[in-house]
């Protein structure tokens, strides 16, 4: 069982008539995605490599029974593609598209959260269920299905982490790739309670990076709720105070977010922490193992 997407997803790509959502869609379809159709607003009625176009999100959602969405739109317009796709009542959108004004994120969050869609981004490399689905623009070759949940605020380090997993034989249920921006839909803890709840996830690795309370808010929620062995890495550590490095999300205001106060929060919830970023694998097996010598002990006594 795979969370927020699996075969069934039926895919709809805002943009899709621009170069980069016409090249992810046919990605997309190359894994077995079940890409439907595109919108671009004035192309409705033409067809692109076999994807039929829709000049509006209802009009596609109507006709293709579209159960998610994919965003490729260019920043000034993704913030009404996302509100478009809420008002389409789509279960997910991943909204690939960096660069989205800041106040036109505030906007969109206070009306999907009120929503029953689901959003994924922006700033975000989508995500991807090894072998039955892939929405967005991570690689598919190196996923394996598996038993292992991934969920990063990193595009590349999730790379990094799947490669990783795959080469020591552990396959991932699900990869999300929650976004790098400073405002986001889906956080750690919503993606950690899906894979808490899911019963073909025997673990979870998160990937945190400097900026903002995120890890440690999950840290803490690991801590009072996660009944799966968690291990992690927080890129940045030598990031220095009031640079922004990367994401509009990674900056370290006020003495506060640094990668040190990240880690040290998460080991104190009983979170193994990886001490580089070619360890990764090796955390997320000393994390299993731990929890196997927790679990034997509790059942000898």
């Amino acid at each position: 069982m795979a969370i927020l997407i699996n075969n069934n997803s039926k895919i709809i790509v805002q943009g899709i008539t621009g170069r980069s959502g016409l090249f992810h869609a046919q990605q997309c379809r190359a894994y077995g995605s079940l890409v439907v159709g595109g919108v671009t607003p004035g192309k409705g009625g033409s067809e692109i490599d076999g994807f039929p176009v829709f000049n509006t999100m209802e009009e596609a959602v109507r006709h293709t029974q579209a159960t998610v969405s994919m965003i490729f739109v260019p920043p000034p317009g993704a913030a009404d593609a996302i509100l478009e796709a809420c008002a389409s009542d789509l279960e997910l959108v991943a909204c690939i598209t960096e660069g989205i004004p800041i106040r036109d994120m505030v906007l969109v969050r206070a009306v999907q959260s009120e929503s029953g869609t689901r959003l994924i981004g922006p700033n975000s490399p989508g995500v991807i269920t090894p072998g039955q689905c892939k929405l967005g623009i991570m690689p598919g070759h190196i996923h394996k299905p598996g038993r292992i949940g991934v969920i990063s605020r990193s595009g590349t380090l999730t790379y990094e982490i799947v490669k990783q997993l795959s080469d020591i034989g552990m396959g991932q249920s699900t990869c999300v790739g929650i976004g790098g921006d400073a405002i986001i839909g889906m956080k750690f803890i919503d993606v950690l309670q899906l894979f808490n709840d899911d019963p073909e996830t025997d673990a979870v690795f998160i990937i945190g990076e400097i900026g903002g309370a995120a890890e440690e808010e999950a840290a803490y929620w690991i801590r009072e709720n996660m009944t799966k062995p968690v291990a992690a890495f927080v890129a940045g550590i030598t990031a220095p105070p009031g640079k922004r490095m990367g994401h509009a999300g990674a900056i370290i205001t006020s003495g506060k977010g640094t990668a040190g106060d990240k880690i040290r929060t998460l080991r104190e919830c009983g979170v193994t922490v990886a001490t580089s970023p070619t360890r990764m694998g090796e955390a997320m097996v000393e994390a299993l193992k731990l929890a196997r010598r927790d679990n034997d002990a509790s059942l000898e006594k």
